[in-house]
């Protein structure tokens, strides 16, 4: 079977929402024998019309959803256009054979996509990344008893119900208790009293002259003193040294290498380093 989603082909609330609600509220509503018809149809012969008419028929339920989901400040329109993602996808894995609707089915489908929509959008900097944060971020909104900072009390009681820390709660009631802040600062701004916008505040230092003159500095600094301390070894020493910590990326040699080399044991390699070590450290404080 193909594994593209079926599609409502010229629908979709992006092309005007009322115009939209309109179309899918004058779909058929579908009896139970037709919906497993269809679902049939789709998944023994690939009719994708089949598929059509089983997603259109349901496009109002996404409404109803997405309609739960307003709080957060997104577009409803965006809200059901994930929404419908999600009923495809329920659409595609419906299984005909079980005495379940595909209503029952599709909500759950319906509801992780708009529940990752919001999660991704609901703030610029991200408010919930992990699975538990996700989790805690929509029961926190739907539980806290009243606005401003939880009681002590209030936090433990949510921390048990959600199965999370009592400091996950506290700083995710921090972080969705902080506001918008837009990144450029407002031009039509006229008396001066805005607050600092972060694009003034973050500034690129990375080709400051002065930072990169210092950078240069230290540079050379650091090569005189490795150069003084490998001048004060003798051949072996440092020939030792530069194979074991100064080659390039997946030339270092190892001890083994450099004891068969010299003709020593591995042993004897490792206690010549040390003390070459030791005699390089000396010679670049001194």
């Amino acid at each position: 079977m193909s594994e593209s989603l079926p599609v409502v082909t010229g629908l979709g609330p992006s092309q005007g929402l009322t115009q939209y609600l309109n179309e899918i509220n004058s779909a058929p509503i579908l009896s139970a024998e037709e919906e497993k018809a269809l679902a049939r149809r789709y998944h023994a012969d690939e009719d994708l019309e089949a598929a059509r008419q089983l997603v259109f028929s349901h496009l109002r339920y996404v409404v109803s959803v997405a309609r739960g989901f307003s709080g957060y400040g997104l577009p409803l329109a965006d809200l059901i256009q994930e929404g419908n993602v999600g009923l495809m996808k329920a659409v595609k894995r419906f299984d005909h054979e079980r005495d379940v609707r595909l209503v029952s089915f599709a909500v759950h489908w319906i509801k992780a996509e708009i529940y990752d929509y919001v999660v991704r959008n609901w703030r610029m900097v991200k408010v919930a990344t992990t699975k538990a944060q996700r989790k805690l971020f929509f029961n926190l909104r739907k539980n806290r008893a009243r606005l401003g900072m939880m009681k002590e009390a209030e936090v433990e009681k949510m921390a048990t119900a959600l199965d999370v820390k009592p400091q996950t709660v506290r700083e995710m009631e921090v972080r969705m208790s902080g506001t918008d802040v837009a990144f450029e600062p407002d031009t039509d701004d006229e008396d001066g009293l805005r607050p600092l916008a972060p694009a003034e505040a973050i500034g690129d230092s990375s080709l400051d002259p002065g930072r990169l003159a210092f950078e240069a500095d230290e540079e050379r600094h650091r090569q005189a003193q490795l150069g003084k301390a490998l001048s004060s070894l003798d051949d072996r020493s440092r020939e030792i040294i530069e194979s074991r910590w100064l080659s390039e990326e997946g030339q270092k040699q190892t001890l083994g290498d450099l004891a068969e080399k010299f003709g020593v044991s591995a042993e004897r390699i490792r206690q010549i380093e040390k003390r070459a070590m030791e005699q390089m450290r000396l010679a670049a404080t001194a």
